[in-house]
Protein backbone atom coordinates (compact mmCIF):
# COMPACT_ATOMS: atom_id res chain seq x y z
CA UNK A 1 0.00 0.00 0.00
CA UNK A 2 1.43 3.38 -0.99
CA UNK A 3 1.85 6.09 1.63
CA UNK A 4 0.39 8.70 -0.70
CA UNK A 5 -3.25 8.53 -1.75
CA UNK A 6 -3.66 11.81 -3.66
CA UNK A 7 -7.11 12.18 -2.08
CA UNK A 8 -5.97 15.29 -0.23
CA UNK A 9 -4.57 17.10 -3.25
CA UNK A 10 -7.64 19.34 -3.38
CA UNK A 11 -6.96 20.66 0.15
CA UNK A 12 -9.49 18.47 1.95
CA UNK A 13 -9.15 15.49 4.28
CA UNK A 14 -11.53 12.82 5.53
CA UNK A 15 -12.66 12.51 9.14
CA UNK A 16 -13.19 9.14 10.78
CA UNK A 17 -16.80 8.10 10.09
CA UNK A 18 -17.46 11.62 8.86
CA UNK A 19 -17.32 13.92 5.86
CA UNK A 20 -14.36 15.45 4.09
CA UNK A 21 -13.45 18.90 5.39
CA UNK A 22 -10.91 21.59 4.44
CA UNK A 23 -7.48 21.00 5.88
CA UNK A 24 -7.66 24.32 7.73
CA UNK A 25 -10.89 23.32 9.50
CA UNK A 26 -10.71 23.94 13.29
CA UNK A 27 -10.96 20.20 13.92
CA UNK A 28 -7.93 19.53 11.70
CA UNK A 29 -6.02 22.41 13.28
CA UNK A 30 -6.72 20.96 16.73
CA UNK A 31 -5.63 17.38 16.17
CA UNK A 32 -2.77 18.55 13.96
CA UNK A 33 -1.36 20.51 16.89
CA UNK A 34 -1.82 17.49 19.15
CA UNK A 35 0.22 15.51 16.62
CA UNK A 36 2.88 18.26 16.62
CA UNK A 37 3.05 18.06 20.41
CA UNK A 38 3.49 14.30 20.19
CA UNK A 39 6.43 14.73 17.82
CA UNK A 40 8.11 17.23 20.16
CA UNK A 41 7.64 14.79 23.04
CA UNK A 42 9.36 12.17 20.90
CA UNK A 43 12.33 14.52 20.53
CA UNK A 44 12.43 15.00 24.31
CA UNK A 45 12.35 11.22 24.81
CA UNK A 46 15.28 10.88 22.39
CA UNK A 47 17.30 13.49 24.29
CA UNK A 48 16.56 11.76 27.60
CA UNK A 49 17.48 8.37 26.13
CA UNK A 50 20.83 9.74 24.95
CA UNK A 51 21.41 11.19 28.40
CA UNK A 52 20.59 7.85 30.03
CA UNK A 53 22.95 5.97 27.71
CA UNK A 54 25.89 8.29 28.36
CA UNK A 55 25.22 8.59 32.07
CA UNK A 56 25.52 12.37 31.80
CA UNK A 57 22.81 12.87 34.39
CA UNK A 58 24.68 11.06 37.15
CA UNK A 59 26.53 14.14 38.34
CA UNK A 60 23.37 15.67 39.78
CA UNK A 61 22.66 12.88 42.27
CA UNK A 62 24.50 14.50 45.17
CA UNK A 63 23.18 17.94 44.27
CA UNK A 64 19.59 16.69 44.24
CA UNK A 65 19.90 14.78 47.49
CA UNK A 66 21.61 17.65 49.29
CA UNK A 67 19.13 20.24 48.05
CA UNK A 68 16.04 18.35 49.19
CA UNK A 69 16.99 15.83 51.88
CA UNK A 70 14.21 13.43 52.78
CA UNK A 71 12.29 14.02 49.55
CA UNK A 72 11.43 11.47 46.84
CA UNK A 73 14.23 9.07 45.97
CA UNK A 74 13.71 9.49 42.22
CA UNK A 75 17.15 11.05 41.93
CA UNK A 76 20.53 10.13 40.56
CA UNK A 77 21.13 8.18 37.37
CA UNK A 78 17.57 6.82 37.02
CA UNK A 79 15.81 10.14 36.55
CA UNK A 80 15.95 10.17 32.72
CA UNK A 81 14.23 6.77 32.65
CA UNK A 82 11.52 8.06 34.98
CA UNK A 83 10.77 10.89 32.57
CA UNK A 84 11.00 8.64 29.51
CA UNK A 85 8.38 6.25 30.90
CA UNK A 86 6.06 9.12 31.76
CA UNK A 87 6.40 10.84 28.39
CA UNK A 88 5.88 7.67 26.37
CA UNK A 89 2.63 7.06 28.25
CA UNK A 90 1.57 10.61 27.44
CA UNK A 91 2.40 10.07 23.76
CA UNK A 92 -0.13 7.22 23.74
CA UNK A 93 -2.66 9.51 25.45
CA UNK A 94 -2.16 12.07 22.69
CA UNK A 95 -2.85 9.44 20.04
CA UNK A 96 -6.11 8.69 21.83
CA UNK A 97 -6.98 12.40 21.89
CA UNK A 98 -6.17 12.72 18.19
CA UNK A 99 -8.46 9.80 17.39
CA UNK A 100 -11.28 11.41 19.36
CA UNK A 101 -10.81 14.79 17.69
CA UNK A 102 -10.77 13.18 14.25
CA UNK A 103 -14.20 11.62 14.89
CA UNK A 104 -17.26 13.88 14.58
CA UNK A 105 -19.30 11.60 16.89
CA UNK A 106 -16.70 9.96 19.15
CA UNK A 107 -19.26 8.50 21.57
CA UNK A 108 -21.16 6.63 18.86
CA UNK A 109 -17.95 5.17 17.47
CA UNK A 110 -16.27 4.39 20.80
CA UNK A 111 -13.48 6.91 20.30
CA UNK A 112 -13.56 8.66 23.69
CA UNK A 113 -10.43 6.73 24.62
CA UNK A 114 -8.89 8.98 27.28
CA UNK A 115 -9.47 7.64 30.77
CA UNK A 116 -10.35 10.16 33.49
CA UNK A 117 -7.77 8.48 35.71
CA UNK A 118 -5.03 9.78 33.43
CA UNK A 119 -5.73 13.31 34.66
CA UNK A 120 -5.14 12.09 38.22
CA UNK A 121 -1.92 10.41 37.06
CA UNK A 122 -0.66 13.74 35.71
CA UNK A 123 -1.50 15.50 38.95
CA UNK A 124 0.39 12.88 40.96
CA UNK A 125 3.43 13.27 38.71
CA UNK A 126 3.30 17.07 39.12
CA UNK A 127 3.19 16.66 42.90
CA UNK A 128 6.15 14.26 42.76
CA UNK A 129 8.31 16.67 40.79
CA UNK A 130 7.28 19.75 42.74
CA UNK A 131 8.10 17.91 45.98
CA UNK A 132 11.76 17.88 44.93
CA UNK A 133 11.96 21.48 43.69
CA UNK A 134 12.38 24.78 45.43
CA UNK A 135 9.15 26.84 45.30
CA UNK A 136 9.24 29.46 42.58
CA UNK A 137 9.62 33.03 43.77
CA UNK A 138 10.22 34.56 40.33
CA UNK A 139 9.57 33.95 36.65
CA UNK A 140 12.15 31.75 34.92
CA UNK A 141 13.39 31.77 31.34
CA UNK A 142 12.80 28.62 29.27
CA UNK A 143 16.00 26.67 28.72
CA UNK A 144 18.68 24.80 30.58
CA UNK A 145 19.83 21.30 29.68
CA UNK A 146 18.66 19.89 26.35
CA UNK A 147 15.80 17.74 27.73
CA UNK A 148 14.51 20.67 29.79
CA UNK A 149 14.61 23.00 26.79
CA UNK A 150 12.68 20.49 24.68
CA UNK A 151 10.12 20.05 27.45
CA UNK A 152 9.59 23.82 27.51
CA UNK A 153 8.87 23.69 23.76
CA UNK A 154 6.41 20.86 24.44
CA UNK A 155 4.74 23.01 27.09
CA UNK A 156 4.14 25.89 24.70
CA UNK A 157 2.80 23.61 21.95
CA UNK A 158 0.54 21.97 24.54
CA UNK A 159 -0.89 25.37 25.45
CA UNK A 160 -1.56 26.04 21.77
CA UNK A 161 -3.30 22.69 21.41
CA UNK A 162 -5.44 23.53 24.42
CA UNK A 163 -6.41 26.90 22.92
CA UNK A 164 -7.31 25.33 19.59
CA UNK A 165 -9.46 22.64 21.20
CA UNK A 166 -11.25 25.28 23.27
CA UNK A 167 -11.91 27.10 20.00
CA UNK A 168 -13.14 23.87 18.40
CA UNK A 169 -15.47 23.22 21.33
CA UNK A 170 -17.36 26.41 20.48
CA UNK A 171 -18.50 24.86 17.18
CA UNK A 172 -22.23 23.96 17.37
CA UNK A 173 -21.73 20.33 16.28
CA UNK A 174 -18.77 19.55 18.58
CA UNK A 175 -19.11 17.97 22.02
CA UNK A 176 -17.20 15.80 24.49
CA UNK A 177 -14.08 17.99 24.60
CA UNK A 178 -14.21 18.86 28.30
CA UNK A 179 -12.02 16.01 29.54
CA UNK A 180 -9.49 16.55 26.75
CA UNK A 181 -9.20 20.24 27.65
CA UNK A 182 -8.64 19.41 31.33
CA UNK A 183 -6.02 16.82 30.41
CA UNK A 184 -4.06 19.28 28.26
CA UNK A 185 -4.30 21.93 30.94
CA UNK A 186 -2.73 19.53 33.46
CA UNK A 187 -0.22 18.34 30.87
CA UNK A 188 1.14 21.83 30.28
CA UNK A 189 1.65 22.18 34.04
CA UNK A 190 3.36 18.80 34.13
CA UNK A 191 5.70 19.73 31.30
CA UNK A 192 6.68 22.90 33.13
CA UNK A 193 7.40 20.95 36.32
CA UNK A 194 9.22 18.24 34.36
CA UNK A 195 11.48 20.81 32.68
CA UNK A 196 12.41 22.25 36.07
CA UNK A 197 12.93 18.74 37.41
CA UNK A 198 15.26 17.87 34.50
CA UNK A 199 17.38 20.95 35.12
CA UNK A 200 17.44 20.24 38.85
CA UNK A 201 18.57 16.65 38.35
CA UNK A 202 21.16 17.70 35.76
CA UNK A 203 22.53 20.35 38.10
CA UNK A 204 21.70 23.19 35.70
CA UNK A 205 20.60 26.41 37.47
CA UNK A 206 17.45 28.20 36.36
CA UNK A 207 17.73 31.65 34.82
CA UNK A 208 15.46 34.19 36.44
CA UNK A 209 13.62 36.77 34.36
CA UNK A 210 15.01 40.22 35.08
CA UNK A 211 12.71 43.19 34.87
CA UNK A 212 14.03 45.77 32.40
CA UNK A 213 15.69 48.69 34.11
CA UNK A 214 13.90 51.97 33.73
CA UNK A 215 15.71 54.62 31.69
CA UNK A 216 17.29 57.71 33.20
Amino acid sequence: MKIYTKTGDSGTTGLFAGPRVPKDHPRIQAYGTVDELNAHLGAAVTALSELAQTGSGSGAAVTAADACPGQSETTGTDWPERLIGLLVEIQSDLFSIGAQLATPDPVAHGMCLLSESRITDLELAIDEFEGQLEPLSHFILPGGCRPASLLHICRTVCRRAEREIVHLAHEPDVAHCDQVIIFLNRLSDLLFSASRYANFQAGVPERAWERPKSGD
